[in-house]
């Protein structure tokens, strides 16, 4: 997988995309079979950047056994390897904007999602559920060929 070439728009600032935490858990495992060419090709054109509820996420699937590396193992190799950043909007925004999602119950999506969408950039993610609420989620074709991009409402 490539290193994102950190572009920018024509008005000077970073390309910023957003990843899911599967993504990161998914990437980190260098698992390539799990990404579309064209979101690949999504990646490989931004700077990578993660809520930091993802961190959380992760070492709470570290603790619950269903991820083997740390939080910290995981975000060290990739910001090493990738560029991958923690996002630092200020938290009490990313929480005003994330008590407006009410498609969910989960809290880390209403955080990852809101995270995102104050600026209103990319997020790289298979999940259905935020493809149907998030107009800006992205991921391609699965490989049944079902699209997971359609949007009933946005934000």
């Amino acid at each position: 997988m490539a290193i994102p070439n950190h572009s920018y728009t024509s008005s000077g600032s970073m390309r910023l995309i957003y990843l899911d935490t599967h993504v990161v858990v998914w990437y980190y495992a260098q698992d390539k079979t799990r990404f579309p060419e064209a979101t690949q090709r999504l990646l490989n054109q931004h700077d990578w950047y993660i809520s930091p509820i993802v961190q959380v996420e992760l070492q709470f699937l570290h603790e619950s056994g269903r991820i083997n590396p740390t939080a910290d193992e995981i975000l060290e190799e990739l910001s090493a390897q990738v560029g991958l950043q923690l996002c630092t909007k200020p938290f009490t925004e990313v929480v005003s904007k994330a008590s407006r999602l009410a498609w969910t119950r989960d809290p880390f999506d209403r955080i990852i999602v809101a995270q995102a969408a104050l600026d209103s950039n990319l997020l790289i993610t298979k999940d259905r559920s935020i493809h149907n609420h998030y107009q800006l989620a992205r991921w391609a074709i699965d490989s049944d060929h079902t699209p997971t991009q359609s949007h009933q409402s946005g934000l």
